[in-house]
């Protein structure tokens, strides 16, 4: 089997109502998609994420510009291969950022690819599937004005938990201040609940652990306390892990097992939180999981992509074991985001759904989805 064509989706979509996270606003969706296509008529599906507020054209720009040659004519069953391939290619220029989310999209694809011709959904190629179904945890809480907003938010926790959500993460970083009204509303309605803060790398170190001590002597024992200061600030994460009892989570913004090299090395993290679609895709989430488990943490995937994004990431978490292993173990959890995003619905045939805060991982061969070519049409830039 030989690849034939590499294609770059770029997809974008205006919301009706902008919200905002600590770093700014998001007034519209963008995916970039790829579609590897071989000689015998096998499609692979990928994506590379468009994290933050990036453009989808950068990562398109890679892939059409970078990499898309170093694939063409090559044997899409060895991805390691040719995930190699294309990072000694563009290291010296892209070892982090949009140049490996690319890279994360074509492997992906190519996975799909070897699933479909294996018949295995993906996660049985990696080693296996030690789990079938995985608890989804609701991302949500954005603002709609910014500060001000704690009663709403409460309400928005009673919605999910309403729909079946046991595990909520908030999203914080509008203010020391605000962010413990927003926790003190939160906290009538789902104090018994799981409950993770992220404050998407909003504040320094200090201003970090007084929020992190303010909720701790409130009664809240968080899952995790996620991106407290800036992803560079490696030294910054380990002052804010020793000065809290709560578990820190990052890594959404690392790349590769040796961005992650240095994060485990500095004991920065309790939870690893990169995400397939710009971390590497398969291939490379399989070495900083190995690097992880090594250093004694925890993988727990970012997911904030489309449903293409959304079903590698299933089947990224049915492989990945426990990293300390106990009878009673905190398992994995799916970060299912509720905010509007219209390439979640109806791109693929299987979106995501949870039942009482589950999503049982698909078992078909690849991704386990169908694409939708009307929506891609739909939404293309």
């Amino acid at each position: 089997m030989k690849i034939t064509n590499v294609r770059a989706h770029v997809l974008r979509s205006q919301l009706p109502q902008p919200f905002a996270f600590s770093q700014g606003w998001v007034s519209s969706r963008g995916a970039t998609l790829v579609e590897v296509e071989t000689d015998e008529g096998i499609t692979g599906w990928g994506e590379a994420l468009c994290q933050g507020l990036q453009p989808p054209e950068i990562a398109r720009s890679a892939i059409e510009h970078a990499l898309k040659h170093l694939v063409i004519g090559q044997d899409p069953l060895q991805p390691e291969v040719l995930w190699h391939r294309m990072y000694h290619h563009t290291r010296d220029y892209g070892q982090k950022g949009a140049v490996i989310g690319a890279i994360s999209g074509i492997d992906i694809a190519l996975w799909d690819i070897t699933g479909k011709a294996r018949r295995e959904p993906i996660a049985k190629l990696l080693g296996g599937m030690f789990r079938t179904r995985v608890q989804a945890y609701a991302t949500g809480f954005y603002r709609v004005k910014g500060e001000g907003e704690a009663r709403r938010l409460a309400q928005e926790a009673e919605g999910h938990m309403a729909k079946g959500f046991r595990a909520l993460k908030i999203k914080l970083g509008f203010g020391v201040a605000d962010d413990v009204a927003v926790m003190k509303e939160i906290w009538g309605v789902a104090k018994n609940q799981e409950v993770m803060i992220d404050t998407n790398h909003a504040y320094g170190v200090a201003e970090a652990i007084r929020l992190g001590r303010a909720l701790e002597d409130m009664g809240w024992r968080l899952r995790w306390y996620e991106e407290p200061v800036v992803q560079e600030d490696l030294d910054g994460y380990s002052e804010v892990r020793r000065a809290l009892a709560t578990p820190i989570a990052g890594g959404e913004n690392e790349y590769t097992l040796f961005g992650f090299k240095e994060v485990f090395s500095r004991r920065a993290l309790d939870v690893a939180q990169p995400d397939i679609c710009i971390a590497g895709g398969f291939t490379g989430c399989r070495h900083i999981v190995a690097l992880a488990h090594a250093h004694g943490v925890q993988v727990n995937p970012h997911v904030w992509a489309s449903a293409v994004g959304q079903a590698a990431s299933l089947q990224l978490i049915a492989a990945i074991p426990i990293a300390n292993h106990a009878l009673f173990a905190n398992d994995i959890l799916l970060e299912f985001d509720t905010s509007s995003h219209p390439f979640r619905e109806h791109l693929t045939d299987a979106p995501l759904r949870q039942r009482e805060g589950w999503v049982d991982i698909p078992q078909k061969p690849g991704l386990g989805i169908e694409v939708d070519r009307k929506i891609i049409e739909k939404y293309t830039t």
